[in-house]
Formats: structure tokens, C-alpha cells, sequence
């Protein structure tokens, strides 16, 4: 009799403290380039063994080239007395990403031309960034810059572009097959812990729990600058994408909201796969359309490619009042909503591993069930929380070398895991097997 597998239906826990590692990484300056990117790979390699590539300034990639790389040391404003305003050092929002080096004494409606604010939301700092802009500017909050009405103002910004790399990291674990999952996040904003370090921290635990336990698939994990990490990546592994069986890239996934999941340009089979955990976990969720605006999956579903890549997140970019603002910190983000994202991103890739197609022995009507013992193996599952009477029926009649294991829970609208042990007690009583092209 098979005994229900632990990990379909036990607590999923990460390995690591998930808030603990947000922490760390969200003092640290990122930006798509630069020590900030190289600092936080160096931390999430203390937990795996991460392989860093290096893509030099200027290389091509698809239609685009890697910009310089931009690194900071300080950036204030002062008034002309001395009194420091603002300082990067307090918050590296503060500064717009890849803003040139500036020493200046400016009018107060010159240094407006550069500055960035929030008047809807004046106690905030805002995100913004210039990585193609050749410019430079700082973040404050409305509120104060409505209270800096000197003339002029002294500003620095110690910073440079200069011929350097980009910097990626990956982390793979071979399966059984040659077809793989390919799961990314963005690495490139500083101070964000939601819109950033949440997909980084959970998506830290699900490799290192999937180097502990291999399985049928392989699993490739893709810390990327985003955008051009990802045009960089595909660049350079165009001919190896046939592989890639299925895709999620990892967003947002810290905040109390409820998941929403963006489906894949074709329509996917983690499409299915996700929405059907969700489902059947309870959780609040809604399943979006694919679009071709949001984060790095839109790299991968271009047409050119067309991977079967969907976006998990709690919060959807742009639509939570937190996002790209200074908001978005520590306190924003929840210990217990990132440990029910990484449980439910667990529960997925589990049943992508499992999610196999068999085909009856036999099937020519319906096999008598009592002489083989599987009334009493039902019973014994049931009483678990395993397969029933009803779930080894719809395995018998789909088990046709055609429907999935996927399918088959989709079509009786029970949980993964009950299909799949009821498939089990099938193959153990010869009724199926493996299909040839599964």
C-alpha cells in the first residue's frame, strides 16, 4: 500500500529565515550594474553554490548593450551654510539610479529641473532611476522640498559610469530529463524589500531546497539585473531554450495581499499548474492575462522566444500605494506572508516534477477493484487526507496515454496530490503505467 508522500501535504518550511535575509540585503545600494549587485549575489552564495557572470560594458545583446557600470560613494544637497539636507547615506532612494557625477552650486529652480517627489504622497521618498538618461537627480519628499525655499543650494553626487560588467547570478540543478524550470528574479533596485529582496530571499530558499532533493526536471534559478540580465541570459543560452518546460518569474511576494499570478504569452501549462494550487490551497487569488508590461517574463514570452514563463506576486506592480517608494521597507513586508509564498511556490514545482501521463495495461472497461485490494488501500489514504474512491476512477478512465496527471485533477476538481496517490495505488496493482512519451 502506498503511504501518502509528506512533502505533498506536510508543512512546507524554508531552510532559511526569509525576513532575516530581506534584512540583510536591504541596506545594500543595487542598481543594474555595480559592487551593489556583486555585494548581494556574495550573500545569497553564503547558501548556494551560485555561479556570477560577467558581461562586459558595451556588449550586444539582442537589440540592446550593456550600459556602463554605475557605483556611488555619497550624495548630498546643503544649503550654502553647511546645513546637510539630504544624504544618500541615510537612504539610497535618495538618489536617482545611474545619475552622473555632479559638484555644483545651483539656484533653487535649476536643482528643481532634478528633482523627484511624490506630491500625492509627501512623506515618501520615490524610486526612479536613469540607467539610459545621461542625467542626474535626487528623491526627496515633497514635503521637505516645498520647505527648501533658499535661492541656492550646494550639490554632490560622488559617482561614476565607467567600463565595467554586468552581473548575473545562476544556480542550476540537473534532473533526470533535459527539460528544466527556469525561475527568475530582479536584483537591481536598492532599497525595496517587497518589489526586489521578497522574490530574492524566497526564491534563496526554494534552490537550496531543491539542490537537497533532485527530481525528474531540472531546476535553474536566474538572479538577474532586470531587463537586460534577462535580454543578457537569453542572449547567450539561445540555443538551449528548447529545454525550458516551464517558467516563473518571482515578484512582490512579501506583502499581506492576496496572490495573483500572470499568465504566460501561450498559454502555459504552469498556467494551469499554478492557478490549480492556488486553488486548492484556499488562498485569495486572482489569475491575469499576460501583458507585455510588467517584469522580466516579458523578456522570455517575446515572440522571438515565446517560453512558457508566467509571474507569481502578491501586490501588482504599480497598484499598491508602497511600490517604488521608500514605503516599501521592512515594515511593509511580512514574515509570514513570505513563508506562505515560498510554501505555495514549493507546492507548484512539486507538482511540476510529478505531473506525469500514464496509460491503463488494460483498458478495456473498468478493472474490478475489490480483488486487487484497492478498497482497503482507499480507505487507508482517505483517512490521511489521501485519494479516494472517486479519484482512482478518474485515473483509470484518463489514464489513456493523452491526459496528464495535471489534467486529470483539473478535470475531477480535487487536489494534485489525491490524483496523484490514487495513480500510485494504480501502478502498484499493474492496473497502469508510464505512457512511452512521458
Amino acid at each position: 500500500m502506498l503511504d501518502i508522500l509528506t512533502s505533498s501535504v506536510g508543512p512546507r518550511a524554508p531552510a532559511i529565515d526569509l525576513f532575516d535575509l530581506v534584512t540583510e540585503l536591504f541596506p545594500i545600494n543595487r542598481s543594474l550594474t555595480g559592487a551593489g549587485v556583486r555585494q548581494t549575489l556574495a550573500v545569497v552564495a553564503r547558501h548556494l553554490d551560485l555561479a556570477i557572470h560577467e558581461v562586459p560594458s558595451g556588449t550586444p545583446v539582442l537589440d540592446w548593450h550593456v550600459p556602463a557600470e554605475w557605483n556611488i560613494r555619497r550624495a548630498t544637497i546643503s544649503t550654502l551654510s553647511g546645513r546637510r539636507l539630504v544624504d544618500f547615506a541615510d537612504n539610497n532612494l535618495h538618489v536617482m539610479g545611474y545619475s552622473k557625477p555632479v559638484q555644483a552650486v545651483l539656484s533653487r529652480a535649476e536643482l528643481a529641473k532634478h528633482v523627484h517627489t511624490l506630491p500625492d504622497q509627501p512623506d515618501l521618498i520615490p524610486y526612479r532611476t536613469g540607467y539610459y538618461a545621461d542625467d542626474w537627480g535626487f528623491c526627496l519628499p515633497d514635503k521637505l522640498w516645498r520647505e527648501m525655499t533658499d535661492d541656492s543650494y550646494r550639490v554632490e553626487i560622488d559617482s561614476d559610469l565607467s567600463q565595467g560588467a554586468l552581473t548575473y547570478g545562476e544556480f542550476f540543478v540537473p534532473g533526470e530529463t533535459t527539460n528544466e524550470v527556469l525561475i527568475t528574479c530582479h536584483v537591481c533596485h536598492p532599497s525595496l524589500a517587497n518589489d526586489n529582496l521578497s522574490g530574492i530571499a524566497v526564491m534563496t530558499a526554494l534552490a537550496m531546497r531543491q539542490a537537497r532533493r533532485p527530481g525528474r526536471l531540472g531546476y535553474r534559478f536566474l538572479f538577474l539585473p532586470a531587463t537586460i540580465g534577462a535580454l543578457a541570459w537569453l542572449d547567450r543560452n539561445e540555443q538551449h531554450l528548447d529545454r525550458i518546460e516551464h517558467g516563473l518569474a518571482l515578484t512582490c511576494l512579501g506583502d499581506p495581499s492576496g496572490f495573483h499570478y500572470k499568465q504566460s504569452r501561450k498559454g502555459a501549462a504552469i498556467d494551469r499548474a499554478v492557478a490549480h494550487v492556488l486553488k486548492h490551497a484556499g488562498h485569495p487569488h486572482q489569475i491575469l492575462p499576460f501583458s507585455p508590461y510588467g517584469y522580466d517574463e516579458r523578456q522570455f514570452c517575446s515572440p522571438g522566444f515565446d517560453l512558457p514563463v508566467g509571474c507569481l506576486m502578491r501586490g501588482v506592480h504599480g497598484t499598491f500605494l508602497e511600490y517604488h517608494t521608500s514605503a516599501d521597507n521592512l515594515d511593509f513586508v511580512k514574515p509570514h506572508c513570505l513563508d506562505q509564498s515560498y510554501a505555495v511556490i514549493e507546492e507548484v514545482l512539486d507538482l511540476l516534477d510529478r505531473d506525469v501521463v500514464h496509460e491503463r495495461v488494460d483498458g478495456r472497461g473498468e478493472p474490478q477493484l475489490g480483488r486487487r485490494g484497492l478498497y482497503r488501500a482507499i480507505a487507508g489514504q482517505r483517512e490521511a487526507g489521501g485519494a479516494t474512491q472517486m479519484d482512482l476512477l478518474w485515473v483509470l478512465n484518463l489514464a489513456d496515454g493523452q491526459h496528464s496527471l495535471l489534467d486529470m485533477a483539473i478535470r475531477a476538481d480535487v487536489p494534485f496530490a489525491r490524483i496523484e496517490a490514487a495513480s500510485r495505488l494504480a501502478l502498484d496493482a499493474g492496473l497502469i503505467r508510464p505512457a512511452v512519451s512521458s
